[in-house]
């Protein structure tokens, strides 16, 4: 019976699914067959993958409902290229609904030839190693494994313009969705500095039910006077997990230019897990180019990754946008367009404060990002963030950098940042929400000699970012301790706020583009290392209508 039905979904997958097919290129497309002849891999001149399936290898496959790699002839001796076998592998458990081993012992080797695995059930890398070898890379920007979903986005007929906080959306809905949105006429993120750029067409996204409800706790964030595009992609409701795996990546030799790297695990799926997995770093040398995410994240939400240990790339420098020599951003960690994403119990291997690396996470377009127990060189948001919170976490040298809206909780952790929470002065030092920092340690410069300052950031006020600028409404430091020991011998005492604007001493300095200022600031339990008072700024012109509360 088993043999029947699977003859039959091979029958149907040669003549029906050719929508699905035309979406995938063909590094990443698997045509399966099965006949009487040996299970085995081979590649058509289109350069798909083309499986036969053995039907007495099939019927052990479904009984004991998993593949390993070796099945498909991963050899698994650090020196043959797998790619294949291990896409192979996944190809045919994904239309199965198999779940996929790793083989226990094994060392897989991956080339830089151009092949996607393509991972649709559960998986257990287990305690395998996987040496992923970028020195010779066909394609740089395609990944090795693509999480994906088999539900397809489709075009939101019938939505034209969306509000702020908008709380329902007029749709007919399949189930619960990812909705994004975006006006290409309106420029937002306009960036200043070194990386200069002329900004990003106006995105969101967030959830809805099936009713077509707003999740509150991922609220849409701009309005829009008119839509150029808007789609949505159902949620899985099922969990997908991932386990183990010992990953080691050989970093490529390329120019150091702005040409990122995209070789590792691609998350294009909501409602995922992925437990223990380790990332490891080597050959990196004088020059190399950037990378963009080994965990790369985009459009999925309910992600959680879990004691997972991940590896800081080198920094390496290159000429920016404005024409001056700038460092690289370089990431194990990228998020882009993702919501309620947490990482748990995970750790980098390289120093957090060593200065070599760059920090470890990048992120665009997000919301409810969480690190609890984690140890890591940095949280970054570039282009928003809505809600974040680091909790139980110890960060280095990079700290917390971010710009976005709603409420940033920062508790029970370790900051070895210059300052306790930067706000990106190349997306014009923007948080419209709330700040709320208790039980924490600030350790400014990781302990270096440093003049500290709790809240960083600048905004000349002359520059358009494409929205307001705005400082937390309100800042609330309960429980801080500030081990300012290291100091220089003309330190002061902590500062609240940083220099934001050394130029603006007096109501004669104009900003073209108002930032607009806090409200107030909540102190209970502040203390200093050093015995000196908070006091408000460098330069206290700007804050001069904060209010200060002492409780």
């Amino acid at each position: 019976m088993k043999y029947q039905i699977f003859t039959l979904f091979v029958c149907l997958l040669l003549i029906l699914p050719k929508a699905i097919a035309q979406e995938l290129a063909p590094h990443e497309r698997v045509l399966i067959t099965n006949n009487t002849e040996a299970t085995g891999i081979s590649t058509n001149g289109k350069g798909e993958l083309v499986v036969n399936v053995n039907p007495g290898d099939m019927r052990d496959f479904m009984t004991q409902a998993y593949v390993r790699y070796s099945d498909f002839g991963a050899k698994g001796d650090g020196k043959t290229d797998d790619i294949d076998a291990i896409a192979a592998s996944h190809a045919v458990a994904n239309q199965q609904g198999l779940q996929v081993k790793a083989d226990d012992g094994y060392t897989y080797y991956i080339s830089g030839k151009l092949r996607t695995a393509v991972i649709q059930t559960d998986t257990d890398f287990g305690t395998a190693e996987f040496i992923i070898d970028d020195t010779e890379v066909v394609d740089r920007t395609k990944h090795v494994f693509l999480v994906s979903s088999t539900l397809k986005p489709f075009n939101l007929q019938g939505v034209t313009t969306l509000k702020r906080d908008q709380d329902k959306i007029k749709a007919d809905l399949p189930g619960p969705c990812l909705v994004t949105v975006t006006d290409a006429n309106v420029r937002r993120y306009i960036r200043y500095g070194p990386n200069q750029n002329d900004g990003s067409p106006q995105t969101d996204i967030f959830i809805v039910d099936k009713d077509g409800n707003v999740d509150a706790d991922a609220p849409i964030i701009w309005d829009f006077d008119q839509i150029t595009e808007i789609t949505a992609l159902p949620m899985d409701e099922d969990q997908l997990t991932i386990r183990g795996g010992r990953f080691t990546t050989i970093a490529n030799q390329d120019e150091s230019r702005y040409t990122y790297y995209s070789r590792g695990i691609a998350i294009r799926r909501s409602n995922v897990l992925l437990d223990g997995l380790e990332h490891r770093v080597t050959g990196e040398g004088e020059q190399g180019a950037p990378y963009g995410g080994f965990l790369n994240f985009r459009d999925c939400a309910y992600v959680t990754v879990k004691n997972t240990v991940l590896t800081g790339h080198k920094t390496y420098r290159t000429i920016g946008s404005a024409g001056v020599p700038v460092s690289m951003g370089t990431y194990d960690i990228s998020l882009s367009r993702s919501l309620n994403v947490s990482f748990e119990h995970c750790s980098q291997t390289n120093d957090i404060n060593d200065r070599t690396y760059w920090g470890i996470m990048g992120s665009n377009f997000c919301k409810n990002l969480i690190l609890d127990h984690c140890t890591f060189s940095r949280f970054d948001a570039h282009m928003g963030v809505a809600n974040a919170t680091v909790r139980n976490s110890t960060l280095g040298h990079m700290g917390i950098n971010a710009i976005g809206t709603g409420t940033f909780l920062v508790e029970n952790s370790t900051l070895n940042g210059r300052t306790l929470i930067n706000l990106r002065s190349d997306y014009g030092s923007t948080w419209e929400g709330e700040f709320i920092i208790r039980d924490c340690v600030f350790i400014p410069a990781g302990g270096a000699s440093a003049s500290a300052s709790l809240i960083g950031g600048s905004n000349s006020g002359q520059h358009d970012f494409g929205y307001t600028t705005y400082m937390p409404e309100r800042i609330v430091i309960e429980n801080l301790h500030i081990d300012d020991s290291n100091h220089p011998e003309d330190y002061q005492g902590p500062a609240i706020f940083g220099n934001f604007n050394p130029e603006m001493t007096s109501d004669s300095y104009v900003e073209k583009y108002p930032h607009v200022r806090p409200k107030e600031v909540i102190l209970k339990n502040v203390t200093t290392e050093s015995g000196s008072e908070l006091r408000l700024s460098d330069n206290p012109y700007p804050f001069r209508n904060v209010e200060i509360r002492k409780e």
